[in-house]
């Protein structure tokens, strides 16, 4: 039942919120706000469990698939269309899924949330395999189109996790790996965009990222894989290479063109002074990683 579930409960603190001073009201969001990364870092170890699912994904040449409904499900579309530009993954390989589809990004769609059936169909559309990653997204962790989607994931002998905002959620039964991040009652009540919402944006941005980093498309701390689509990201790949390799601007330019602007390739030329093609052997057999050929 809804009121048992703490992201649906009322927030003692805001009970008189409509009456409140804006800078009140402000600073009250704040303090709230501030409970959430306490909350995630009580299930860093089911985090952690979720990103060598994916790892393990990603070197099997499997997926990472979110699914998830509104709030939700939009927080899942937006990390897995940056991945793209900023690990250069190919589109397929991060993935997300709304319930009642893209255009339920912009406008709620009603009853799509409710259709189990749906969730099983979205992802049986994209041929989900045992190498994939499933990861389910629910703040109130009882949402049926996620549940069909887990349910069918594992019927695939796909990896399946689970993400909540509430404890013993009735998706963690459908689910490998459960995170369940308990980030209480919101400061408007059962508006799970907030607090709710935040917690999941970042759990989201803990597990691409770190499974990235775990395939070897981070250098230090540089994103040397991404993506120079645009002006910004040109010169941001150019001052990538600069950092990695320790160079002068020019000298950066110079490699980021011999190297048909692959930032990764241009690094390994300078670091280990050899040819385009040298260095593209060298990554291959270091299956990617900048450390391992040197």
């Amino acid at each position: 039942m809804l009121e048992k579930l703490t992201t649906e409960k009322r927030n003692d603190t805001t009970m008189n919120l409509d009456v409140m001073s804006i800078h009140e009201i402000l600073e009250t969001m704040n303090r709230e706000d501030q409970t959430v990364p306490q909350a995630i870092a009580m299930e860093l170890h089911s985090i952690e469990k979720a990103v060598q699912y994916v790892i393990q994904s990603f070197q099997e040449g499997g997926r990472l698939i979110y699914i998830g409904a509104g709030t939700s499900g939009r927080l899942g579309i937006l990390d897995a269309v940056e991945c793209k530009p900023t690990f250069g993954s190919p589109p397929e390989m991060v993935q997300g899924f709304l319930a009642g589809g893209m255009k339920a990004f912009t406008e709620a769609v009603e009853g799509a949330e409710d259709d189990e059936n749906q969730g099983e169909n979205d992802l049986a559309s994209i041929k989900l395999s045992a190498k994939d990653t499933v990861i389910g997204i629910a703040a109130s962790g009882r949402t049926p189109y996620v549940i069909g989607a887990l349910k069918y994931a594992s019927k695939m002998g796909a990896k399946t996790v689970s993400i909540s905002c509430n404890k013993n959620a009735e998706i963690s039964k459908y689910a490998k790996v459960t995170i369940e991040v308990e980030t209480g009652p919101e400061v408007l009540t059962g508006s799970t965009r907030l607090k709710a919402g935040t917690a999941q944006k970042l759990v989201l941005n803990m597990i691409s990222t770190a499974s990235m980093i775990g395939i070897g498309k981070v250098y230090k701390n540089l994103m040397v894989d991404v993506q120079s689509t645009n002006k910004k990201l040109v010169e941001r790949s150019k001052r990538i290479i600069m950092q990695a390799a320790e160079v002068d601007y020019d000298t950066a330019a110079d490699y980021f063109e011999k190297a048909h602007h692959n930032v990764k390739v241009a690094i390994v030329m300078i670091l280990l002074q050899c040819s385009y093609e040298d260095a593209l052997e060298s990554l291959k057999n270091a299956k990617g990683y900048i450390r391992k050929t040197l």
